[in-house]
């Protein structure tokens, strides 16, 4: 998966233009963020099919930065989330993004946007989890 952060005036019917244009596509959105500061809006789409986002954006004359996605299975259980932050840290690893893909009692599903996804992967390994691309 692949992370694209858009920035755009925060104005209505911008966020509308943006996801119809997707939706057009083809293209789904795995995971969102959306947060407006200083008339800048700021929107954080995780897609799984990212030549076809990038085109859409592209198209659109959107600026807009692009970052690889890691997702991590955890246990739903108090410490887990701590656990996996600390362990970046530590390795100097920067969070850039944090989502909830899914949360069930079984566990939670989590997309981690970082700013070394190698060195990040042998960090990511949760007890009871799985890590992907």
């Amino acid at each position: 998966m692949r992370e694209f952060v858009v920035r755009m005036a925060n104005q209505p019917g911008r966020l509308a233009a943006l996801t119809e244009a997707l939706a057009a596509c083809g293209v789904n959105i795995e995971a969102l963020a959306v947060y407006g500061h200083d008339g800048e809006g700021t929107t954080r789409i995780i897609v799984k099919e990212p030549t076809t986002a990038r085109r859409v954006l592209e198209e659109a004359a959107l600026s807009f930065e692009e970052h690889p996605v890691l997702t991590a299975q955890m246990p739903h259980r108090p410490g887990e989330l701590a656990r996996l932050t600390r362990s970046l840290a530590d390795s100097q690893v920067n969070i850039d993004a944090l989502y909830v893909l899914h949360s069930n009692a079984g566990g939670v599903e989590l997309a981690v946007a970082v700013d070394q996804p190698d060195s990040a992967v042998p960090h990511l390994e949760v007890k009871g989890g799985t890590l992907s691309e």
